[in-house]
């Protein structure tokens, strides 16, 4: 697939302006992000208007930013013609036009499933387009969304688990991308192995906890996680969040390691598997070394997911070749998740089963955007949320009882939060948007 190449104004003919406005985080170059005002064309009526609500920021966004037009979803003449970053976002539809009425009302909640790879295309809302993306009060969602069937409703109770049904998407993705094959066949069969043991790598992030969570809850389950980390605190968070009790009553033995407190990390992951290694291990850091102890824990047939993407694009790492010949080790890599995968996260949301609001540890206002995506690997902690109509600086759910000193605001939802584990909740939510400064 090329890159696109400058476009200007996605479906400029035509148009005409009128009054309606946006604010928006837009994309001029490497590390420029400016929040601006400015005015919507006229929706044409194969597109559909909408406000988002929420938005929560991911590495993609940061690495978009660090390498601007270099960056293979972003258009090369971003400098005249910027485009809205953001691509997990939720909203509402104001305005359908009239090809899609029979599909899409006003009034509709939805999220979007930013990867339209099958389309033909990188093209992606939240990189690629002027007036689709996640950061921005309103959008107008071009038809090509539609036509790949990746505009989808939304029917739960809140706004932020549709923003977390496209990470969780990609998670999904991952675990359906990895295979295995039967001795003396040729056939892949796809997914993680049923009852097998699996490692997650660097697995306390929040990528890497919404991992877990569907690890555990889905229905391919492994008898065993082992989860590996090497910051105390955050393997700590994690076993709070998924207590190995909890993994036990689904049938799964989920063992948390500090790999930095181990003498060989690779002979004490080995030997929690009797010696004959993993059948699916994950990478959720791009670092050498944890894609190599990932290598080299796998066992006969065992497939290794490269999940985390590196800002380097000349990042490499050794790989066992002796195994990939006669243990058939293999190596496969995801980038997102697809629209189903998107559908199975929203449907396990809707039923409970898993809960993407662990992911969340800041939130914040459209104000917040710019300065948290370009500094984002420096600001500990998991997913940043944003809310795209309010004015709000990033702030971290542990720290609302310190700031509600002097804020009534911080200070309530001090109260909600704290009563919940320091988990968002839709109960927090309400409350924000009741609330919070309209930006």
């Amino acid at each position: 697939m090329r890159k696109w190449r400058g476009r200007g104004r996605e479906g400029e003919k035509g148009r005409k302006r009128n009054e309606m406005k946006t604010k928006a985080v837009r994309i001029y170059g490497k590390k420029d992000l400016r929040l601006e005002e400015f005015d919507l064309p006229e929706m044409k009526e194969d597109e559909i208007l909408a406000r988002v609500i929420s938005d929560s920021i991911c590495m993609s966004s940061y690495k978009a930013a660090l390498q601007g037009a270099e960056h293979k979803r972003i258009p090369d003449d971003i400098n005249i013609n910027p485009t809205i970053i953001g691509h997990e976002f939720a909203g509402v539809l104001l305005n359908v036009g009239s090809k899609w009425k029979h599909k899409f009302r006003e009034g509709q909640k939805f999220t979007i499933q930013p990867a339209m790879a099958h389309t033909g295309t990188l093209n992606a809302p939240g990189y690629s387009y002027r007036y689709i993306g996640g950061d921005a009060t309103h959008i107008i969602i071009s038809d090509i969304v539609m036509e790949a069937d990746c505009l989808l409703p939304y029917d739960g109770e809140g706004w932020f688990p549709a923003s977390l049904s496209e990470p969780m998407s990609c998670i999904v993705g991952a675990f359906h991308a990895s295979y295995h094959v039967p001795p003396g066949t040729y056939k892949h069969e796809m997914g993680i192995r049923r009852g097998g043991r699996m490692a997650i790598l660097a697995g306390v992030g929040p990528m890497g906890l919404g991992a877990i969570d569907y690890a555990i809850h889905q229905d391919r389950k492994p008898s065993m996680i082992a989860v590996t980390d090497i910051d105390n605190n955050r393997l700590s968070r994690a076993a709070c969040l998924f207590p190995p009790e909890r993994a036990e009553k689904e049938g799964i033995k989920l063992i948390y390691i500090n790999t930095s407190k181990v003498t060989d990390p690779v002979k004490h992951l080995r030997d929690l598997t009797g010696g004959s290694g993993f059948d699916d291990v994950f990478i959720f850091a791009p670092v050498k070394q944890v894609v190599e102890q990932g290598d080299a824990i796998l066992g006969f047939d065992g497939c290794l997911n490269f999940f985390a993407g590196p800002t380097n694009p000349e990042f490499r790492a050794e790989f066992n070749f002796y195994n990939v010949h006669y243990a058939f080790t293999h190596i496969t890599g995801t980038s997102g998740g697809n629209t189903d995968d998107m559908r199975e996260s929203l449907k396990l949301m809707g039923e409970g089963r898993i809960n993407p609001a662990v992911m969340i540890t800041h939130i914040g206002g459209l104000d917040a955007v710019a300065d948290t995506t370009l500094n984002l690997p420096h600001i500990p902690g998991g997913k940043k949320l944003i809310y795209t109509n309010i004015s709000m600086p990033l702030i971290s759910l542990y720290k609302l009882g310190e700031m509600g000193a002097h804020n009534i605001l911080y200070a309530e939802l001090h109260k909600i939060v704290s009563k919940n584990g320091y988990i968002w909740s839709v109960e927090a939510e309400r409350y924000l948007l009741a609330n919070a400064k309209p930006i």
